[in-house]
């Protein structure tokens, strides 16, 4: 008798009354034996799995974006370049100044020499304190003769004792030299020559800085055929999405992501060291961002701890009085680093009560017991604490730790006055702000538009839609001497 093969569902005969892999149907035998079916006997893939249509959302909401909205604003702009002026100091003094015995003006005098090519602006008879850092020594002296310009000097006679400084033990570089006043004898006049010449007119002068805007861009691209294939996960995302169009997500996603990119280069920007000109990738001009800003032109306090949190914080409050003194500051941390400020409040109150001081906290033992403090107050500032999501992540800053990572800002919460082109009229804008190119023509804060013959755009034969985002912007960082940038050791 001949054979048939294959013998599609065999059953071959048993002595016995039992079950054998020989004379029943397996109910999840696949044919072919892999893990995948490959003919119809597997009758369990008739059956559908139990399945969770939505994704689980393991990281939370993902996006980043936020920061700049709680601490600035965002105007409109329609140059390559912004350009802003910050006023320079009101009173007159000069760091680094050197010393040494001077001619035959006066009695026992010293010569003073400006240094790093500093513009001498010291009048005759002029009263200035004369500080040497290396020592602790001060002097009061006033002006006898000077050398009026850049890197000038100027001869001067001290108070008490009647000696040079050099005499006296200053070291000959590295002084503090400040205006203070004036001094003149009964019946002068300020013309003339020696004791009675012209004093100098002090113009007022300010440093100027700029920035750039730079053109961020995105895209994302579906073709006709994915966007009419339905998935069995439902779209799920930060800004709402849903259904069970796969594409949906990918879109969605996209512009999530260059919303936060679009505060991410404002924070992380860099201006491009190569030659300008060449808009080639290599040669853009770049642009300054929050972190650059705050490194060049404000302060940076480094390996803030929870060990000498106080002592370290105080030093930043000393630093702060030399500068603007703004009141009220906002602190946006890293979780180390707000939780060293817990510390450092927390021990504030050590010693009192049991180690807890409710006095600080209305009395109250439960408040006092909260170890998060979101607020306080130290000397005669006012500080908001809240942590940064942007310096946590682990896609972003949260994956760098210790040497020379970012750990945290203080931005003051002050504003300044001035006249809006756009408006026609004077508003007030915080410290950092954003500026982004706009006119009646085109507005480039945020722009997006769909090409392609798909998704309901009829612009081109091709079979697929684009969604494109693009946005030209940059941060404006105004009186960065009242910033602080916290980094690791």
């Amino acid at each position: 008798m001949g054979t048939l093969t294959p013998q599609f569902g065999s059953i071959i005969p048993s002595q016995k009354q039992e079950l054998l892999n020989s004379n029943y149907l397996q109910f999840t035998n696949n044919g072919g034996g892999g893990a995948v079916p490959d003919n119809f006997s597997d009758f369990a893939a008739q059956y559908l799995p139990e399945v969770y249509e939505q994704e689980v959302e393991r990281y939370g909401n993902r996006t980043l974006s936020g920061f700049l909205r709680m601490v600035g604003a965002e105007m409109p702009m329609t140059s390559d370049q912004v350009i802003w002026s910050e006023q320079n100091r009101l009173h007159i003094a000069y760091d680094g100044v050197g010393a040494a015995a001077a001619g035959a003006v006066g009695t026992n005098p010293t010569t003073l020499t400006v240094a790093g090519g500093a513009n001498n602006v010291m009048s005759v008879n002029d009263t200035i304190v004369v500080l040497d850092p290396a020592t602790g020594k001060e002097a009061k002296c006033i002006v006898l003769a000077t050398t009026p310009g850049a890197g000038g000097n100027v001869v001067v006679q001290c108070f008490d004792p009647v000696t040079t400084l050099i005499a006296q033990g200053f070291t000959a570089t590295g002084l503090k030299v400040f205006v203070y006043g004036s001094a003149y004898s009964k019946g002068r006049s300020t013309a003339g020559t020696g004791a009675d010449s012209v004093r100098i007119s002090v113009e007022p002068a300010f440093t100027q800085f700029n920035n750039s805007p730079v053109i961020i861009r995105d895209q994302y691209i579906v073709n006709g055929s994915d966007m009419a294939q339905i998935g069995w996960v439902e779209v799920a995302t930060e800004d709402g999405a849903s259904g069970y169009l796969w594409y949906l997500k990918a879109e969605s996603e996209t512009r999530l992501r260059f919303e936060d990119y679009l505060e991410m280069v404002c924070v992380e920007g860099e201006k491009n060291a190569h030659a300008a000109g060449d808009y080639g990738n290599l040669k853009l001009p770049g642009t300054e961002g929050l972190f650059a800003a705050i490194a060049g032109r404000g302060n940076v306090e480094v390996g803030f701890t929870a060990a000498a949190g106080i002592t370290d914080f105080d030093a930043i409050l000393k630093n702060l009085d030399t500068q603007g003194a703004i009141e009220e500051n906002m602190l946006f941390l890293q979780r180390q680093t707000a939780l060293d400020f817990d510390d450092m409040l927390a021990g504030i109150s050590a010693g009192f009560n049991g180690g807890v001081a409710f006095g600080l906290f209305e009395n109250s033992e439960e408040m006092a017991l909260n170890l998060g403090f979101s607020g306080f107050r130290r000397g005669s500032y006012d500080f908001y604490k809240t942590d940064w999501k942007y310096l946590n992540d682990a896609s972003t800053r949260g994956a760098i730790n210790g040497i020379n990572s970012i750990e945290g800002v203080l931005v003051p919460a002050g504003t300044s006055t001035v006249y809006d082109q756009i408006l026609g009229t004077n508003i007030r804008r915080p410290f950092l702000h954003v500026r982004y190119r706009a006119s009646q023509a085109d507005d480039r804060r945020m722009k997006s538009w769909v090409t392609g013959s798909a998704g309901g755009a009829f612009t081109s034969t091709l079979d697929a839609m684009e969604i494109n985002f693009l946005s030209e912007r940059c941060l404006v960082t105004q009186a960065a001497n009242n910033f602080v940038l916290f980094k690791g050791i």
